[in-house]
């Protein structure tokens, strides 16, 4: 998920925010100023209740980034690179760059952040419980622990992109000895859990009455939709194995030199060309960047006549541009992008091909059309081992 906003580093880890981030707080302020506190200690100043409020979002925006921490921390000790956290609308995000090793590193990867936020609310409680403050206050520190209570709870919920979910993965993954497996009964879990919530949010607006109901869906729409594409992903990645980027590219397309006129590529080569982005080369025919159609028809006819390729090029991050030897799977590993063009692909520095959108897709449904052929050619196959009882038999799984 994209940082909007960069916080720092915290113990050697890039920290961010996405923009709806902002969206939580003020919500999280408003309920708590509007609602939770006056209830709870009545009679005082609505300032006095807009200031506490907006404390109290703050901090437990800090028990949101200790959790993830956790993860982190814990991650890097097993082996695992963190690229980085992102705070945003539903929580925190921690980016890995690469996977646990082993089940149990898994685990403790995993149980790390909710064990945080329970020692947070307990903290919180036995804060209260011994140090008594002015009402208002102690509403405030009450909320935060039973916050941070939910939010360990919730998130031991099993299915995936939860805790719980990576929990459940290791369990299983330990207990067969198969990753895929478990990889597969993880996403079914999560979407299955995404619909329990959608259902349950839907019955509370409906019957009770209250909008938390669209806050609940709106949460079960996105684990169903993340542990989708999770199990998605992981299918690729599978089925991309022994695969080069040579494989899923499309070799020698059309580029755009760095030095040549706009009008002149215009009419020469974009205005012909199947492609809908090309990447942009230099004297040398290295990489210089990237061009779209839509950023040349965004440029007014009398403009493009005096300018340069290179004027409008956009840059490529260092870790899209690939070498036709590398793994396919790495593929699934570059940053964020926007438009058509997923990777550049240069051989000995000269660009050789690129990777779109459409490549990426076609290899994708391709690595699950095998995926699934070879699972139920294992399920046929043992089949018809059943009927030699004599040899030995190995459940596929689902």
């Amino acid at each position: 998920m994209k940082q909007n906003l960069r916080l720092g580093h915290v113990a050697g880890i890039s920290v961010g925010a996405h923009w709806s981030t902002i969206v939580i707080v003020v919500l999280i302020g408003a309920v708590l100023a509007s609602a939770v506190l006056p209830k709870a200690a009545p009679d005082h100043d609505p300032a006095r209740y807009w200031m506490v409020a907006a404390a109290a979002s703050l901090i437990f925006l800090l028990s949101l980034l200790a959790h993830e921490l956790a993860h982190a921390i814990v991650a890097r000790r097993c082996g695992v690179p963190v690229k980085s956290i992102t705070l945003w609308l539903l929580g925190g995000i921690t980016e890995f760059a690469g996977e646990t090793k082993t089940p149990k590193d898994e685990f403790r990867v995993s149980v790390a952040g909710p064990l945080v936020s329970l020692v947070l609310g307990i903290f919180f409680y036995v804060t209260v419980l011994l140090l008594p403050g002015p009402v208002l206050l102690v509403a405030a520190v009450q909320w935060l622990a039973l916050m941070n209570v939910v939010l360990a709870v919730f998130n031991m919920l099993p299915g995936a992109p939860l805790d719980g979910g990576r929990v459940l993965h290791a369990a299983l993954w330990r207990r067969h000895g198969d990753r895929a497996r478990a990889d597969r009964a993880a996403a079914k879990a999560g979407q299955a859990l995404g619909m329990m919530l959608i259902v349950a949010g839907g019955l509370e607006l409906i019957f009770l009455g209250w909008t938390g109901g669209l806050w609940l869906m709106l949460i079960g729409w996105f684990l169903g939709s993340a542990a989708r594409s999770e199990g998605l992903a992981r299918v690729a990645h599978e089925g991309l194995k022994g695969w080069s980027v040579r494989d899923v590219m499309t070799a020698s397309p059309d580029v755009a030199p760095a030095w040549q006129e706009i009008d002149d590529f215009v009419s020469t080569v974009a205005s012909r060309s199947r492609q809908a982005v090309f990447p942009v080369v230099n004297f040398a025919g290295e990489s210089a960047g990237t061009l779209s159609l839509e950023a040349l028809t965004a440029i007014p006819p009398e403009q493009r006549h005096d300018r340069r390729i290179s004027t409008v090029a956009r840059p490529l991050p260092a870790d899209r541009l690939l070498s036709p030897d590398d793994q396919a799977t790495r593929i699934l590993e570059v940053s964020g992008f926007s438009g058509e063009l997923m990777a550049v692909v240069a051989d000995a520095g000269r660009v050789v091909g690129m990777v779109t959108t459409a490549d990426f897709t076609r290899s994708l449904q391709q690595a699950i059309l095998r995926a699934t052929s070879s699972r139920t050619g294992t399920a046929t196959d043992q089949g018809s081992q059943r009927n030699h009882p004599t040899e030995p038999l190995h459940d596929p799984g689902a």
